[in-house]
């Protein structure tokens, strides 16, 4: 058999057609679809990267990058989306690879894709342990620090009941302090396996209670976007704005129309997730009609979230103070808000789950 044979449209249409007991169902709707592109694309990172993208690049014309971003991710979506319409089945680059370029380069793409979700899962589990552990530990629960990292980790406690890894802390301690400092050892990273645990539960239980799960996390992370944009609104000041477009340094991508580009590449990082909505192509009540709208229009909102974030974080904070690991901090202390901080917490836990 060639390695390059193809399964025509008609063969791989007959083949989701097929019934039974793990057959797909044909359940989601439009509004659905986009849940599930806003679930993938909005994650803890709205914050981090505009502030990076700020500070190091583009300025407050940050908000131009996240245009330009999503102007490169529509096109992009608009292939999905053809694809999704005329090959309306599961399998998203894998199938549309075995239909056009062949067997072997499908399985190729199949076995990328699954390195990609592997690889993402287990990043995001273990941020997401992270950001739950210090949540925890803000309402007074302390999780063992042989329970909360990789195994053979060495974790350092800087704050009475705060752990964090030795490599993070060096730089910002002389090595008598490190040394003077409680260690431990992990074993295990207990909420890292938990929350990979009860994702597999929800999506083995099927697309109905996977969909209506995400759409809670969606209304719960977006809420909390919204919440601090219209928190932080009112301390906008216009100065933070000028130069909108700060003058180039004479460093190729440092500030100026070079740097706004730029920041667009390392902000295109932010709409990844995307085209996850294709891999439900098969499972959407009317692919033809609901995957181009569910792509798009997710890309559409999250954008529209991306560019408020934007404006709000560097009007209230110059762009040049945004260098941080945490710019929403940055943000929330400027506003002196500070009541704010637990529900950003919940919106960054919200993102990665």
């Amino acid at each position: 058999m060639s390695l390059f044979a193809t399964k025509s449209i008609e063969q791989l249409k007959a083949e989701s057609q097929e019934t039974g007991e793990h057959s797909l169902k044909r359940v989601l709707g439009p509004w659905n679809l986009i849940t599930l592109g806003i679930g993938a694309i909005i994650g803890a990172g709205i914050f981090t990267l505009t502030g990076t993208a700020a500070s190091h690049y583009a300025g407050p014309a940050v908000v131009l990058s996240f245009v330009l971003a999503a102007t490169a991710c529509c096109f992009a979506g608009l292939c999905y989306s053809e694809f999704a319409s005329m090959i309306p089945i599961s399998g998203s680059a894998y199938t549309y690879g075995y239909a056009t370029l062949g067997e072997f380069w499908a399985w190729v793409i199949g076995w990328d894709l699954i390195l990609e979700y592997s690889v993402c899962a287990g990043t995001v589990s273990i941020s997401w342990s992270g950001y739950v552990v210090s949540f925890l530990r803000d309402m007074g629960i302390t999780i063992p620090p042989a329970l909360i990292a990789s195994p053979g980790t060495v974790l350092v406690e800087t704050v009475a009941g705060k752990w964090e890894i030795l490599s993070n802390v060096v730089n910002r301690y002389s090595p008598e302090a490190v040394a003077a400092l409680p260690h431990a050892t992990a074993i295990i990273n207990l909420p890292a396996i938990i929350v990979v645990a009860l994702v597999t539960i929800v999506l083995i239980r099927g697309i109905s209670e996977s969909a209506t799960v995400n759409g809670i996390i969606v209304f719960i992370k977006v809420a909390v976007v919204l919440l601090f944009v219209a928190a932080g609104v009112f301390y906008i000041k216009a100065e933070n704005w000028t130069p909108f477009i700060p003058p180039n340094t004479g460093e190729f991508g440092h500030y100026g129309y070079t740097g706004l580009v730029r920041g667009a590449g390392v902000i295109f990082f932010a709409y990844i997730g995307f085209d996850a909505v294709s891999t439900a192509a098969q499972e959407a009540r009317n692919p033809q009609r609901d995957m181009p709208f569910g792509m798009l229009g997710s890309l559409v909102i999250c954008t529209i979230l991306y560019i408020m974030v934007a404006l709000v974080l560097t009007g209230i904070v110059p762009y040049t103070e945004l260098n941080v690991q945490e710019p929403s901090t940055v943000g929330i202390e400027t506003t002196g808000r500070n009541w704010l901080a637990p529900f950003i917490t919940i919106g960054a836990i919200a993102g990665h789950t």
